[in-house]
């Protein structure tokens, strides 16, 4: 009898199913210093205690994505150990800030399957919530991942999923206690432009590049110990679709809001998430743009927030804003749409 985990496939899946992941993380210094590292992240809040203090918080807290994909990493060994990919994020809540020495584990339910036509895969979505070392919830969101059987000949029942919210309504976005910006120093955030400078319909441009290096996701996912077959085994995916091992999207998503930085400094902290896809896959040496599209903005008393979408393409410069064409389909360079809540100051 083995003693090794294989992972979970698809049939191995049931309606409701609740699991605890193993494996808490205590996040440090060293982390997000990392994570600074391997991204290019350069938000004044998540760089300097001083800034954040000055902004009404004990320290500088720890990057939302570094909380995401931390407690996300916490769950493949369960969830997507077999995955093709993961396809989607929805409902997107950061409910409480994480500081460096706060320790971090993760519970997941199961809320949907659904087997695919071709009858090898299956599509999995759960809803997983993080917690603290008090058993706080700082951060649930819903995935859905497409998943490998084990046996093609395992008959199994769909349970369609519940359907997540389209987004996050701006009433259930959760700002840190004695987050303040009266104080708020522009010029060492980095840029001039508040709330008020935005207009719903801008897209911006945000001009860098940055080339993704096959050591730096390597190194990035294993940060978050995210043990997915499909980022690491190289031999393995010689016979996958692509040949190759595909970049995790969780870094694709830390460097397309890194390179937001230059035109939306000042976007400072991701409330939440109301949705996410990995349109096209991303590799070792390919060379990510990003541009944003403001969708919505909401008042929430001394500080706005800014509904962002956020577009990753690869190899092409973002000038002309692609997304998708004329049928609907996206444009084969576009990696990424993800859709989220930031904080910004107003002036």
């Amino acid at each position: 009898m083995t003693k090794s985990n294989p992972g979970n496939f698809f049939e191995d899946f049931t309606p409701g199913q609740q699991i605890a992941h193993a494996t808490p993380r205590t996040l440090s210094e060293a982390d997000a210093a990392l994570n600074i590292a391997f991204t290019g992240a350069r938000h004044a809040l998540f760089s300097a205690d001083s800034f954040a203090q000055d902004c009404g918080l004990s320290s500088a807290p720890i990057d939302p994505l570094l909380v995401f994909h931390t407690v996300f990493g916490k769950t493949v060994p369960d969830i997507s150990l077999n995955a093709v990919a993961n396809l989607g994020y929805a409902e997107g809540r950061f409910l409480a800030p994480v500081y460096a020495g706060d320790t971090l584990s993760a519970v997941s339910e199961v809320i949907g399957l659904k087997a695919n036509s071709n009858g090898k895969t299956g599509v999995v979505t759960v809803r997983t919530t993080g917690f603290n070392q008090d058993d706080e919830p700082v951060l649930t969101y819903v995935r859905w991942v497409m998943v490998n059987k084990r046996d093609v000949a395992t008959a199994t029942t769909d349970s369609p999923p519940i359907t997540p919210r389209n987004v996050v309504p701006a009433n259930e976005l959760m700002l840190p206690p004695g987050l303040d910006f009266t104080n708020y120093n522009w010029t060492l955030a980095g840029s001039p432009h508040a709330f008020q400078d935005y207009e719903v319909g801008e897209k911006i441009d945000h001009v860098d590049g940055m080339t993704v290096e096959e050591a730096e996701h390597q190194l990035a996912t294993r940060l978050y110990q995210n043990t997915a077959k499909v980022h690491f085994d190289a031999l393995a995916q010689k016979e996958s679709r692509f040949g190759k091992r595909l970049i995790y999207g969780g870094v694709t998503i830390s460097l397309a809001r890194a390179l937001s930085f230059n035109g939306l400094a000042n976007a400072q902290l991701m409330l939440g998430i109301n949705g996410g896809r990995h349109v096209n896959p991303l590799f070792a040496g390919d060379t990510l743009y990003a541009w944003s599209e403001v969708l919505a903005k909401e008042d929430l008393g001394e500080i706005g927030a800014l509904r962002l979408r956020l577009v990753a393409l690869k190899n092409q410069n973002p000038a002309a804003f692609p997304l998708k064409n004329e049928a609907g389909e996206y444009d084969p360079n576009v990696v990424l749409d993800f859709d989220y809540w930031a904080a910004i100051p107003k002036r």
